[in-house]
C-alpha cells in the first residue's frame, strides 16, 4: 500500500498507512477451508530435495516451484489449478486450469511456463514439487526430461518443503475470492485466475523485488546482464 501511495505522488510512510489501515479496519483476507490436493504417490521413483527450504534463485528461469490448488465452483464443484512460480523473479511463468488432477493438469502448467521462456525454453532449470501422484508420474518424468528440466521433491507430508508454491496459490484464492465461498461457475472462476496472473506478474508490487513488479524485475535484469 505504501508503495502503491508514493507512486501516486503521496508523500506517506509505512506506520501511517499501517495506523489509517488499522483505524478504517482495513485488512487481508483469509482463506476458508482446505481440500486436499496432494495425494502421495508410494511407488514413485526417488527424487532428491535440491532445495532444502531454500526458495531463493541468483537468476530467472534458474529455479521453479510447482503446486496444485482447488477453485471452488458452483454447489460443491471445484476445478483445479497447477501453477509454475519462478524464485527469482516471483513470476507465475505458467499455469493450468482443469476439471481434474489427473498428470496433464501439471505438465500442462510446465509446458506453458516453457513456451513463456522462448527459445530456451526451461533448460536447466530446476523444478521442485511436492509428493504428489501427479508430480512423481511417469509423464511428468518424461516432459522433464524433454524439457531439459531438473526435478527436485520435498518430503513426503510436509508442505514447508515447498511453502513458496503453496503461498502463491493462498494469496491468489484469497485476493480473487475475496472472502467468498465460491464462483458461480467455471468461466468465472477461470477470468479471474486469468487477469489476477496477469495483474500479479505486470503490476504487483514485491518488497524482495525491490517494490516492482516481477515482470519489471525480469526485463532490469536483463537490462543489467546486458550491460555487464
Amino acid at each position: 500500500m505504501t508503495a502503491e501511495l508514493r507512486d501516486e505522488g503521496e508523500r506517506v510512510n509505512h506506520k501511517r498507512v499501517a495506523r489509517v489501515m488499522r483505524k478504517f479496519n482495513i485488512v487481508g483476507l483469509h482463506l476458508r477451508k482446505k481440500v486436499r490436493t496432494t495425494i502421495p504417490e508410494p511407488a514413485a521413483t526417488p527424487v532428491p530435495d535440491l532445495l532444502r527450504r531454500d526458495f531463493t534463485a541468483i537468476a530467472p528461469n534458474t529455479r521453479y516451484v510447482g503446486d496444485i490448488t482447488y477453485l471452488p465452483i458452483g454447489d460443491g464443484q471445484f476445478l483445479y489449478l497447477a501453477t509454475v512460480l519462478d524464485l527469482c523473479s516471483k513470476r507465475l511463468a505458467g499455469w493450468s486450469i482443469a476439471d481434474h488432477m489427473r498428470t496433464s493438469l501439471v505438465t500442462d502448467a510446465l509446458k506453458a511456463a516453457a513456451a513463456v521462456r522462448g527459445a530456451g525454453g526451461l533448460h536447466g532449470a530446476i523444478f521442485h514439487s511436492d509428493n504428489g501422484a501427479q508430480y512423481a508420474s511417469k509423464e511428468l518424468a518424461q516432459v522433464c526430461e524433454d524439457l531439459g528440466v531438473i526435478r527436485s521433491r520435498g518430503a513426503v507430508g510436509t508442505s514447508a518443503d515447498n511453502a513458496a508454491a503453496e503461498s502463491l496459490n493462498a494469496s491468489l484464492k484469497r485476493e480473487t475470492l475475496q472472502g467468498k465461498k465460491r464462483w458461480t461457475g467455471a468461466r468465472e472462476a477461470r477470468l479471474a485466475v486469468f487477469r489476477w496472473a496477469t495483474r500479479y506478474n505486470t503490476r504487483r508490487r514485491h518488497s524482495r523485488l525491490g517494490q516492482i513488479s516481477p515482470i519489471a524485475f525480469e526485463q532490469r535484469s536483463t537490462t543489467l546482464a546486458t550491460a555487464a
